[in-house]
């Protein structure tokens, strides 16, 4: 079982760390100089080709898309760090026996939330957010909080619960905080149910 349980782990952050880092190729190698032309910082220096004598206009590509890259990085590191956070809080032996709803449900909700916390950041606020605070063992709630690092306070806090219903057994509640109220109410995420038997300490 333990053996499963890994394989679906290096599957997992497999996947979720697919296509982050990408080598730089250089392209533009000039062999008889051995020197090598990289586009961006050598941009102005690549003479511009001339046709019939009239030398045509080279603009460089609007830095446009850089930025929405950046974004989109920025987006795409932290929902992998708060999926990371979240599969670390529950453990191998919790994750082994949930992972079909875990993944079907808790997941795509948690990123949804963030998605509504980073779009309500703008494309300033998002720049200082990031994920904070380890998950904490044995029968601690908290998952991750969500930091603004220019105010240096959460913005949201993601923990899960354990509740042991009465003829029915444990389920395990996932709800965030918002700094807005105070983390004072519990905004649902979604519920997982364990077994009738008492679950495992968290990341055990």
């Amino acid at each position: 079982m333990k053996l499963w349980m890994k394989r679906i782990s290096v599957f997992m952050i497999t996947l979720m760390t697919l296509g982050m880092y990408t080598p730089p190729i250089d392209l533009n190698a000039n062999t008889d100089n051995k020197e090598v032309i990289t586009t961006k910082a050598h941009a102005s220096e690549i003479p511009a080709p001339v046709l019939d004598g009239e030398q045509t206009n080279v603009t460089e590509p609007a830095l446009e898309n850089e930025d929405s890259n950046t974004e989109d990085d920025i987006y795409s590191e932290i929902i992998e760090q708060a999926q990371a956070h979240t599969i670390s809080k529950l453990g191998p032996r919790i994750t082994d026996k949930i992972a079909p709803d875990f993944t079907a449900v808790i997941l795509p909700n948690i990123e949804t939330v963030l998605h509504m916390l980073l779009t309500e950041a703008g494309e300033e606020g998002i720049n200082y957010y990031g994920i904070s605070e380890f998950p904490a063992k044995g029968y601690g709630e908290r998952i991750f909080n969500v930091h603004d690092y220019r105010s240096g306070t959460d913005v949201a806090r993601f923990d899960v619960r354990r509740e042991n219903r009465p003829g029915e057994g444990y389920w395990f509640q996932f709800h965030y905080h918002l700094r807005h109220d105070g983390y004072e109410e519990h905004y649902p995420i979604g519920e997982v149910f364990w077994a009738k038997d008492t679950p495992p300490k968290w990341m055990a």
